[in-house]
């Protein structure tokens, strides 16, 4: 039985690529280019919860 829900797992995920490679095309063609900057206003965010994380982190010990 697990082996069949292993199975039907992997047909799965093989259909969504599948209708989804669409949409994948059109985005990498059509979509939004990277302009200089963005990587600045990218990285504030992410840096902010890594810092949110480790003072989280430090609360706990």
């Amino acid at each position: 039985m697990e082996l069949a829900l292993k199975i039907a797992a992997g047909a799965v995920l093989v259909l969504m690529l599948f209708y989804l490679w669409p949409a994948y095309k059109h985005w990498q063609e059509n979509g939004p280019k990277a302009e200089k900057g963005d990587w600045q206003a990218a990285i504030l965010p992410l840096g902010a919860v890594v810092a949110l994380v480790v003072l989280l982190i430090m609360a706990v010990r």
